[in-house]
């Protein structure tokens, strides 16, 4: 959870390990403090939900082929580069 909630507070995380959120909307100063605490306890509940894990799944066979076919494609542009050899 600490790791999620680094990266959800991005470079409000100091080296220290404190999160530094300012909240200037308002001109009162007790109203700003709510409004950071708001921020800060929102930003932990974010980091709480753990994040859906990724099912791997193989390449359908058309996207191999349609791979394949481009790499041979790139191969004969790199092919036609080359200097062409005398002939005698």
């Amino acid at each position: 959870m600490k790791a999620r909630l680094k990266r959800i507070a991005g470079r409000r995380w100091t080296l220290e390990g404190t999160i530094v959120i300012r909240a200037e909307e308002t001109r009162s100063q007790i109203r700003n403090r709510e409004l950071a605490r708001e921020r800060l306890v929102e930003m932990i509940r974010e980091a709480l939900v753990a994040p859906k894990r990724r099912i791997a799944t193989r390449p359908t066979l058309g996207s191999q082929r349609r791979r394949v076919e481009g790499k041979v494609q790139r191969g004969q542009i790199k092919a036609l580069r080359a200097r062409p050899e005398d002939e005698i």
